[in-house]
């Protein structure tokens, strides 16, 4: 069974929240979701490039107001 975590991000700056990302998907198993929450601008680019080097799937990336939230599906 597919699990669902959140990693807030909020108040850190790069490189941290694509460290933390790392950190999070590697206690995760194939097919687990990670949804993100992110106020540093910079994720824009970072999150979904290191999810292309990394063989996951990104299935979101929208922005709300001052926050990014990205889903990224654990491959």
């Amino acid at each position: 069974m597919s699990s669902e975590v959140t990693l807030n991000t909020k108040g850190l700056l790069c490189p941290l929240p694509v460290i933390r990302t790392q950190d999070a998907i590697r206690e995760l198993s194939v097919g687990d979701t990670l949804n993100i929450i992110a106020s540093d601008p910079g994720t824009l680019h970072d999150i979904p490039a290191w999810t292309r080097v990394h063989g996951h799937h990104l299935l979101s990336a929208t922005q709300e107001g001052n926050d990014y939230h990205f889903c990224i599906e654990v491959l």
